[in-house]
């Protein structure tokens, strides 16, 4: 047990590091204003927690405090300019609700930050969807005068993507705060693969099934203009790694994983190609919630018959063995 806290505090610490990191990129786009909405974020979800938890008559320790990365992550995928107030009132909803509600951190069914994020989206799905240019930055308290549509929105409705390849690596180009940044995104996954702090297997297979469905069916006319911009718009990088791949939710075994995550990938890009709808991989990840119980569940058979058959047959090596010692 004290050797499962260690682990699950030092991949918190990894995903963390990394979000950081996404955040500094956010400030240097975005100015304070980014910084301050993370923390409402990061605090709204500590408080969230310590009352839930001393609601079901627990005490609160360090672990819950993993908590934050969720608050984090969601407050990545907002605009730099989100309402502070419906930024709260999602973290609220994600962490008491989407998590607490069906069992709390050791019993994890849905991800805290795609469902907040998808209950913005049917609340204010106009605030959640506007956004401030890159380098253009607001005060803390500050109401921006001018709001563009994401990249991905042009993108899905038109198949015109006006940005080069330098600006998109360095996340140069309109969007959530902290999954525009492709280049940081590639280094954070691979590092947190390394680490073993996502599931590899969901990773690949989420990426593979947005990457050759985009091939398979373009979105334009270049097949490898379909592959690039498929994969750097509608979030699909940054949930791959911070919601699909999120090992409390995702199945344990890499091979069951790829094909959660490849299902997740084709179904979100056939909604992006037919319906134009903007980071369909969050909604698609919620929806798919199911089928990862069920692949967790099937992994559970899986051990349970193996330690059986394990028991099996030590019993009866015993029992062989003995009878050896009396023949003997």
């Amino acid at each position: 047990m004290l050797k499962k806290a260690r682990k699950e505090r030092l991949i918190w610490l990894d995903i963390m590091i990394t979000l950081l990191t996404l955040e500094l990129m956010s400030y240097f786009y975005y100015g304070i204003r980014s910084v301050v909405l993370a923390g409402i974020c990061v605090a709204a979800a500590a408080a969230a927690e310590l009352i839930s938890v001393r609601l079901m008559k627990r005490s609160f320790s360090a672990d819950d405090l993993t908590c934050t990365s969720d608050g984090l992550i969601l407050a990545l995928m907002f605009p730099a300019v989100m309402d502070y107030k419906i930024a709260f009132i999602a973290v609220i909803f994600s962490i008491v609700v989407a998590k607490n509600i069906f069992g709390g951190r050791l019993n994890m069914i849905f991800s805290p930050a795609a469902v907040g994020y998808v209950f913005v989206l049917t609340s204010w799905g106009r605030k959640l969807l506007q956004f401030t240019e890159p380098h253009i930055k607001t005060g803390i308290f500050d109401v921006p005068e001018t709001l563009v549509n994401s990249a991905s929105h042009t993108f899905n409705l038109t198949g015109v993507f006006k940005h080069s390849d330098f600006e998109i690596l360095l996340g140069n180009f309109s969007g959530p705060s902290g999954a525009v940044s492709i280049l940081l995104l590639v280094v954070a996954a691979v590092v947190l693969i390394f680490r073993r702090s996502i599931s590899a297997g969901a990773f690949i297979g989420t990426i593979f099934g947005t990457g050759f469905f985009a091939v398979v069916t373009p979105a334009v006319s270049s097949r490898a203009d379909s592959l690039k911009y498929s994969l750097v718009t509608n979030m699909v990088l940054f949930a791959a790694i911070y919601i699909v791949s999120d090992v409390r939710i995702a199945p344990k075994r890499d091979y069951y994983a790829f094909f959660y995550g490849l299902f997740i990938g084709v179904i979100s890009y056939v909604l992006v190609l037919t319906g134009a709808k903007e980071n369909a991989i969050v909604m698609v990840a919620v929806l798919f919630t199911p089928i990862a119980l069920g692949f967790r569940n099937l992994e559970n058979r899986i051990e349970i018959a193996a330690r059986e058959h394990e028991v099996e047959n030590e019993g009866y090596n015993v029992r062989t063995g003995e009878e050896g010692d009396i023949y003997e």
